[in-house]
């Protein structure tokens, strides 16, 4: 993985922090994009202190400009891109679809899907033009790209639509050699998640606790998709919690 470059949207904590330690450590170099400039330089040092390179760039991926310096500031720096790692995302307030605020839903919106798009275009352009051209796009689509929770329509509908994002880059990408895939996650142990241990509510409108697994899990899954060769691609991954309540939910 010599000289082999990623970028880790959402890089200051949980899957985010994950993968790109993951990703350093099977040797490429890691941009760390996040909006905590503490966690991100938090996230730097721990990647030198196991002798990787990374660049920290603080950046609201659902702002156009800041996402526009960091891919400016990526070219800068190493001269291409080889995989991005869409992961940044947030969740709103867990209420049924009639009492969701707009505000919550554009929220959502902004950071989960908008922000993803924009980082993904920039990706396109880079990897379309570098020499040698192409690279991997991976996005982070959730279990809730399959299945809803409940009392969660915006996060839901972003993730659903990370799908269709996922498919309509990767035909777009066949061109360019740029392949696209998707990992949807359910119940990696994160800061999000904490709680799910303790008690999570159900379809049937329960509070139950769920098992979590540990998101190096979803490091190493990410690791094997982005080093693969370009000739290859994985569509769609899923990893969760083995006895999450998944298969059967509601």
């Amino acid at each position: 993985m010599t000289g082999r470059i990623a970028m880790v949207t959402g890089a200051g904590s949980g899957i985010g922090r994950a993968v790109a330690l993951g990703l350093a450590g099977a040797g490429y170099a890691v941009v760390l994009a996040g909006r905590r400039r503490d966690r991100l330089d938090a996230v730097a040092e721990a990647v030198r202190a196991g002798g990787g390179e990374a660049l920290a760039v603080a950046a609201d991926v659902a702002d156009p400009d800041a996402v526009t310096t960091l891919f400016g500031r990526t070219r800068d720096a190493y001269g291409r891109l080889d995989v991005l790692f869409n992961n940044a995302g947030v969740f709103t307030p867990g209420v049924p679809v009639d009492e969701v605020t707009l505000a919550d839903w554009r929220a959502s919106l902004d950071v989960n899907l908008t922000g993803a798009f924009l980082c993904t275009q920039g990706a396109f352009r880079l990897m379309k033009a570098q020499d040698p051209r192409g690279g991997r796009i991976i996005n982070n689509g959730s279990i809730a790209a399959q299945v809803p929770r409940p009392n969660s329509a915006p996060y839901t509908a972003t993730k659903h639509a990370m799908t269709g994002l996922t498919r309509a880059t990767s035909l777009d990408g066949r061109a360019h050699d740029i392949a696209c895939g998707q990992i949807d996650v359910g119940n990696a142990e994160t800061e999000m998640t904490q709680s799910f241990s303790h008690g999570v509510r159900q379809a049937d409108g329960s509070i139950k606790p769920e098992p979590v697994m540990d998101a190096a899990h979803v490091a190493q899954a990410v690791v094997y998709m982005a080093g693969l060769p370009l000739s290859a691609n994985v569509q769609f991954m899923t990893v969760l919690a083995t006895k999450m309540p998944y298969i059967g939910r509601g």
